[in-house]
């Protein structure tokens, strides 16, 4: 299993093309966010400027880029290339073949949130305590790996046609419910408390918590935790599963 992981780790960061898009992209659209805002100006009640908002919420954004978007349909053309029949053919445990995809898409997705991270300390003048530079890198890193499972998911589910769309729908709606582009607090009340209880809004609220100076909240962690084990337990499954031909 350990060379698998090392083999898909080399083959994503050697995709030159889709390190590059994952990386610049979120750094693009946090500057573009925040053009013309007052660096003071804050977010409804929740305590935040809009800088530091938008901070977390690219850098969330750019995390579900890189472990979304790319890891469905890479998954969907190997299985219909024959790779993945050859792995099964092997003694390698289902488990393995997702960890091994998640290890690949984590790779990808730590960069993409440095530079966010980066440009909100150097650019766009945010102030905070070391610890919580660390703890919002570490916190949305980890929490990357619930929509890295969804992706090595979602192609297994769907044909290397149709991995792209379907994953596209997951991401913007994930991302657009999570409040990763506009922030929630004018909502409604019921609106708020439903999105709470899907993977995109408590991954955002990792990092704003720690921003605020607290500790990510129990029921966030504890919502994530929940999807990733149902995203990784049916990718699993789905590979030992599959025999379609690849």
């Amino acid at each position: 299993m350990k060379t698998l992981v090392r083999l898909e780790i080399l083959r994503t960061l050697r995709n030159r093309k889709f390190m590059f898009f994952s990386m610049m992209y979120p750094a693009l659209l946090f500057v573009i966010s925040t053009l013309g805002t007052g660096k003071d100006k804050e977010v409804g009640d929740l305590g935040l400027t809009y800088v530091a908002y938008y901070m977390v919420a690219m850098a969330a954004f750019g995390a579900m880029t890189a472990v979304l978007m790319g890891n469905a349909e890479r998954i969907a053309r190997e299985r219909e290339k024959g790779w993945v029949r050859q792995l099964r053919l092997t003694a390698l445990p289902g488990r393995g073949y997702v960890t091994a995809k998640i290890a690949a898409a984590a790779t990808v997705s730590l960069p993409s949130i440095l530079i966010v991270l980066i440009l909100g300390a150097t650019v766009k003048s945010v102030h905070m305590a070391a610890w919580q530079w660390i703890a919002i890198a570490v916190s949305t890193w980890a929490g990357s790996l619930v929509f890295a499972a969804l992706g090595v998911a979602i192609g297994y589910l769907a044909t290397a046609d149709a991995a792209r769309p379907i994953s596209m729908v997951f991401y913007f709606g994930l991302a657009g419910l999570g409040g990763l582009w506009v922030p929630v607090t004018g909502w409604p009340d019921w609106l708020q408390t439903v999105i709470g209880y899907l993977p995109g809004r408590p991954y955002a609220a990792l990092g704003q918590s720690i921003e605020l100076g607290d500790a990510p909240h129990a029921k966030d962690i504890a919502v994530l935790a929940c999807y990733l084990a149902l995203f990784a337990g049916t990718a699993a499954w789905l590979y030992r599963k599959d025999t379609r031909k690849a």
